[in-house]
């Protein structure tokens, strides 16, 4: 057996970790100090890094979601031969996956529902979207390398065909009757081919107009600002397979460091696709409804990531610095949940107990970075501390 066939891998525990991290930190609101310090670069550059791209284009915050889409494509291979070296059936496994698709949609719904204090039918959020994606991954991953080759050309392709022949609105359009922020398409907008992309009126927003007005609502559903859609799980599917890919690579019998290059290159042969989709105008990148371009884009960088942490902790034996990550990492459910649950049900607890002034050492114009941390280090001693105790959540 090789070095990681008969392992746990502290690379997809690090990996895991650091995505949500990434998410966890998200308390740390350095978008509100940069605003406080408009003179600083530092925290514009930090600001920059934890905040979306408005459309196209792609920052640190961006690649939380494609990393952990990613990653449940590599845990995929995995977890089969887990349970079948326990002596589970096919039928056995296809009923734990359906089950757990279930459970990961109305879990994130409920998530999404709680800030709001009522129920909301979307179907955007990230647990959601891999519930619904799961079991077309699942059922693909007992296929050959091949066809499960196949199937991820077949959705970029017939994903970006739909986006490709889907009618323009016409040049006297209304954007007002979709409750398009004022100036937002002067400064966001995309011409030309790329258009069919565009936030509000492209075909799978189009689609959620349908869709989420079947449901009870408050007001008519006409779209919203970060343009997430239902259907983004289809090209989802596509990030996870090659989360199924790199996982099949690192249970194989074969030379680590030959699996660091193959992840290499095909980290940059991904990464290049879709820069070139974005930069000839065939396909933007963009995260929001995660177009074939953003799949090849971010999907490069997961297996760059993937690499990185495989030849540092796997094979160099380097993990005491990942050690933190590696916490959350175990627990990423429960961290997910966490980044959800507290900020709308208890974000101001501390500052209730012990008063705004402890968090003002700094300055009033980092109170809240300051306070953030301060959460951040509470969510990490908890997660510490099931991890001591070995106790981890999983679907």
């Amino acid at each position: 057996m090789s070095a990681t066939a008969g392992r746990r891998l502290t690379s997809i525990d690090a990996y895991r970790g650091i995505v949500m991290f990434l998410m966890l930190a998200e308390v740390l609101r350095s978008a509100a100090v940069s605003a406080a310090r408009p003179e600083s670069a530092f925290w514009r550059f930090v600001a920059g890094l934890q905040t979306h791209a408005a459309w196209t284009g792609c920052s640190l915050h961006d690649l939380i979601q494609p990393g952990f889409y990613f990653l449940v494509g590599v845990a995929l291979p995995f977890s089969i031969a887990a349970r079948r070296a326990q002596g589970q059936e096919f039928a056995d496994l296809l009923r734990h996956a359906l089950v757990r698709a279930l459970v990961l949609i109305v879990l994130g719904m409920v998530l999404v529902s709680l800030p709001q204090r009522r129920w909301v039918w979307w179907f955007d959020d990230t647990l959601t979207q891999i519930g619904l994606a799961y079991p077309f991954v699942f059922l693909l991953a007992f296929r050959p390398a091949r066809d499960r080759g196949v199937a991820f050309a077949a959705v970029l392709a017939g994903y970006w065909l739909w986006f490709a022949q889907s009618p323009l609105p016409s040049a006297d359009f209304d954007y007002t009757t979709l409750d398009v922020p004022p100036g937002w398409l002067q400064q966001h907008g995309l011409s030309g081919f790329a258009a069919h992309w565009q936030n509000y009126t492209n075909p799978a927003a189009v689609f959620d107009r349908w869709l989420l007005n079947l449901f009870p609502r408050k007001t008519p559903f006409l779209g919203d600002v970060p343009g997430l859609t239902t259907l983004n799980f289809i090209p989802s599917i596509a990030t996870m397979l090659l989360g199924v890919f790199a996982g099949e690579r690192l249970r194989r019998v074969s030379a680590p460091w030959h699996t660091v290059r193959e992840f290499v290159v095909t980290g940059f042969i991904a990464l290049s696709g879709g820069w070139l989709l974005d930069a000839v105008g065939l396909c933007p990148i963009a995260k929001p409804i995660w177009t074939p371009a953003w799949v090849l884009f971010s999907g490069g960088w997961c297996f760059l990531i993937l690499a990185t942490l495989y030849a540092l902790t796997d094979i160099r034996g380097i993990k005491r610095p990942f050690f933190p990550f590696i916490v959350i990492g175990a627990n990423s459910i429960l961290a997910y949940c966490l980044s959800h649950v507290f900020p709308a049900v208890a974000f101001n607890a501390g500052r209730r107990i012990l008063g705004p002034e402890p968090f003002r050492v700094l300055g009033a114009a980092y109170e809240p970075a300051v306070y953030g941390a301060f959460v951040l280090l509470g969510y990490w001693l908890v997660l510490f501390v099931l991890y001591r105790w070995k106790i981890f959540v999983r679907i």
